[in-house]
């Protein structure tokens, strides 16, 4: 993706020690951007007066919300702490946005729709979570979207990172320990690379974009099967010791959606940065933080 302009603006970074928080405080940090990055220590966004003191301190122009549960297996029998960080917690962000003037970018997942479909998600499609996660993440959408404030919901997907557990850093970890690896090949998403999604938070953010849900994810789709192959010769290993597996042979608590590839209409619409294909992004990703991806 080509360098971004943006206005010199105060920003306050939720989540910053996660794959996308961490990604993002960089990408502002790199334009020369006044930024504030809390991780859970400095702000607990299911507090209403940690939100309160901290936000009121720093007074930022723009909050960009990376805080969330991502538990998807575990929320399942903890729904309450889920939609506590999920839904709880955009809201009072949003609510301070609101009060003060402010903007809100709120990162939200593709686990909010059933996952039934078989071509992209357009950002105007009712959503119908099947999962404790994915009800949390809803929830947090329509407060965002609800509380009157100058909002962007994101919806993203399949993240890998150079920070914290993914499925790269888990499949050059299994490539270490076994000689072939099963790998689902029912599931089709946009593998998205968590520098990529930042670049795209901050243009958004700092765009005249109208308010609302955008997209935002690599371009292209693949089944975790492909995805897996992609890693592993990345890794310069043999594609082939991935092999293909269903759904059925893996149960896990929580439902997976079978198709959660999102339409870039709006993102596209609105003449934002176009995102990158899935295969190039990770090529890109592996000579960026190939180190980190490969757990070395």
């Amino acid at each position: 993706m080509a360098a971004i302009e943006v206005p010199v603006t105060r920003w306050l970074v939720t989540g910053a020690a996660g794959a996308v928080g961490t990604d993002v405080v960089a990408v502002l940090s790199m334009y020369g951007e006044d930024v504030v990055a809390c991780d859970r220590k400095a702000l607990d966004v299911t507090s209403a007066e940690s939100v309160q003191e901290v936000l009121d301190r720093e007074e930022p122009d723009i909050v960009v919300n990376c805080a969330a549960y991502t538990a998807v297996d575990a929320a399942e029998d903890d729904e309450e702490t889920a939609f506590l960080v999920n839904a709880d917690g955009p809201d009072l962000l949003a609510r301070w946005c609101v009060d003060r003037g402010a903007r809100i970018v709120h990162v939200s997942t593709d686990y909010v729709f059933a996952g039934r479909a078989s071509t992209p998600y357009d950002e105007d499609t009712p959503v119908a979570p099947r999962s404790a996660y994915g009800r949390s993440k809803a929830a947090g959408e329509r407060a965002v979207l609800s509380s009157g404030a100058d909002a962007f919901v994101v919806r993203t997907a399949w993240i890998y990172g150079g920070v914290g557990g993914n499925f790269v850093k888990t499949m050059a970890k299994l490539a270490t320990e076994r000689e072939t690896v099963s790998v689902v090949d029912d599931q089709v998403g946009a593998p998205t690379w968590s520098l990529h999604l930042a670049r795209g938070l901050v243009a958004l953010g700092a765009s005249n974009a109208p308010p609302g849900i955008y997209h935002c994810t690599s371009a292209g789709e693949a089944s975790w099967f492909v995805f897996a192959r992609a890693v592993f010769a990345e890794l310069g290993l043999d594609p082939a010791r991935v092999e293909p597996t269903t759904t059925a042979a893996f149960p896990r608590p929580a439902p997976r959606p079978a198709y959660s590839v999102l339409s870039d209409r709006r993102w596209r619409a609105a003449g934002l940065p176009e995102m990158a294909h899935w295969r190039d992004a990770l090529h890109e990703a592996f000579i960026a933080v190939g180190e980190e991806l490969a757990g070395q």
